[in-house]
């Protein structure tokens, strides 16, 4: 694509050579704690302990004024922002969350955003302002937003046009929301209007000093046994656990990254924030109304990584300063060639970047941890060369097209049509998506009558309207009664098993 080989062109002629060896963090903190194999400042905020050292290398001219953040639409408007603009954008939008909102410390603040530079500048003001941030996709209903506004006891939520409406449905059910910020170009009723109160607000913010361990985030899971929970992370285990990625990718300072996860997903800010600025790289953003791969391909010069060599049918070896291995259901270590449960070791020492636990479901937390590790959901097999075979999810959990999907959010939204009585969403295999949704459902008496195929169109439909349409049932099986087990619970498992049995495929459980 033209926009990465300008980027890059203008990287190479700013001569920006930064080194991914060095982490600067202010020697002030440095009563350190033992966490993992590194030692961990008491003290460390990501926004003034990384971001801000290459502002100021740039404010002293020991730095060119190197692109930290390049944004692009499809329609040609572009945003460039060197290290010293974004930390003075930042700091505004950090003022904007704690005074124009009078958000304290350790709030819970709600961000659902597209690809917009302002989701970059939140992030970077919610670490300022010591605010906990939970991103979460636009494509959330209503349903999606309630549960996970009430369930956080959100303080305030940050969307643009397109959850407005969905989240003006649900508020009046969420007691604790104060806030509700918007990014827009419009104003509507009931909303703080961000744009706006950016240009009125300082340049200047004092930065909170937040803990190492303190929490930072809250990522929602997609949802397996149950409802998605709460996924807490702290100032490290994002923070410097970037600093750890960027060191083993090879990435460098003169280097562009450009991801293409969801903003909802925690792989973008580590990818298009917290790896990248930790050496002072530049972060691509483009915002496509559609996902086309032509257009991706067309600026990839390497699309597999430079630092191993590959094996094909494996997914790679354990990232540095992991153990990570296949155990069996006692938490011993299998031999090489053994098909088990991929785990990473937690005990004695938890490393660096470990997410802190699920939030106040301590029971959740403990059952994922057998023996000396914590169990990642994948069930593998490693190789003598330390290569990781993946054999499937160890729990229900659907992966389409690297969309994450929970069974029961899909079940939950189908049961809401009269026309199902009961309903079991398992995977099944898909030549092109790896896995789709599969939808099992027991019909009320008053439905048998109607043509299967409107039936499945009107109950696909229903659950685009109801939950994010990527969860939709691309597959509907009607059929009498449901496996269940002595004390009435569905039996997935069981019709998982036959599906892929059925297509020639193997699915791990």
């Amino acid at each position: 694509m033209h926009w990465l080989r300008k980027v890059q062109g203008l990287c190479t002629l700013w001569g920006t050579q930064m080194s991914s060896r060095t982490l600067y963090i202010n020697t002030r903190q440095l009563v350190s704690v033992q966490w993992g194999h590194q030692e961990v400042p008491a003290k460390f905020n990501f926004a003034s302990d990384v971001l801000d050292h290459w502002a100021d290398m740039e404010k002293a001219g020991k730095r060119p004024p190197s692109p930290a953040l390049w944004w692009v639409n499809g329609k040609g408007k572009e945003l460039i922002w060197n290290f010293r603009e974004l930390n003075e954008i930042s700091q505004q939008a950090a003022n904007v969350l704690s005074e124009a909102c009078g958000l304290q410390r350790g709030d819970r603040v709600a961000v659902v955003l597209p690809r917009v530079p302002e989701w970059w500048l939140l992030i970077l003001g919610c670490i300022r302002a010591g605010l906990v941030f939970m991103p979460g996709t636009i494509q959330m209903k209503s349903t999606d937003i309630l549960y996970r506004l009430q369930m956080s006891k959100a303080k305030a939520i940050v969307a643009g046009d397109e959850v407005i409406q969905e989240v003006d449905t649900v508020a009046s059910k969420c007691p604790s929301l104060r806030i509700k910020l918007l990014v827009s170009e419009k104003s509507w009723d009931g909303w703080l209007n961000f744009k706006k109160l950016l240009n009125e607000a300082s340049t200047t913010h004092r930065c909170v000093e937040t803990g190492s361990h303190e929490t930072v985030a809250i990522y929602f899971t997609s949802g397996t046994s149950g409802l998605p929970k709460m996924a807490e992370h702290s100032h490290s285990s994002l923070g410097l656990k970037a600093k750890m990625d960027a060191g083993w990718t090879g990435l460098q300072g003169s280097d562009i990254m450009w991801t293409i996860a969801d903003t909802g997903w925690i792989l973008n800010i580590i990818t298009s924030l917290l790896e990248t600025w930790t050496v002072g790289a530049c972060t691509f953003v483009h915002l496509l109304p559609t996902f086309d791969p032509l257009i991706i391909l067309k600026g990839l010069t390497c699309v597999v990584s430079k630092t191993m060599k590959i094996k094909p049918g494996y997914m790679g070896i354990a990232a540095p300063h992991y153990d990570v291995q296949v155990i069996d259901d006692k938490g011993n270590v299998l031999p090489p060639g053994t098909e088990g449960d991929i785990g990473v070791r937690v005990k004695p020492i938890k490393p660096i970047g470990i997410f802190s636990g699920y939030v106040d479901n301590p029971e959740k937390t403990a059952a994922n941890i057998r023996g000396d590790f914590w169990l990642l959901g994948d069930r593998g097999i490693k190789d003598e060369d330390g290569y990781f075979q993946f054999m499937g999810r160890a729990d229900d959990i659907i992966n389409s097209s690297g969309y994450r999907i929970g069974p029961s959010e899909v079940e939950n939204a189908l049961m809401e049509h009269p026309a199902v009585v009961e309903t079991a969403v398992i995977s099944s295999p898909d030549p092109v998506r790896g896995e789709v949704v599969k939808a099992f459902v027991v019909l009320a008496s008053q439905f048998l009558s109607h043509d299967p195929e409107q039936l499945t169109k009107e109950l696909q439909q229903h659950v685009k309207s109801v939950t994010a349409p990527y969860k939709y049932p691309r597959k509907i099986e009607f059929v009498l009664n449901l496996p269940k087990t002595s004390t009435g619970k569905i039996q997935r498992t069981k019709l998982r098993d036959k599906e892929w049995k059925m297509s020639g495929k193997a699915r791990a459980q």
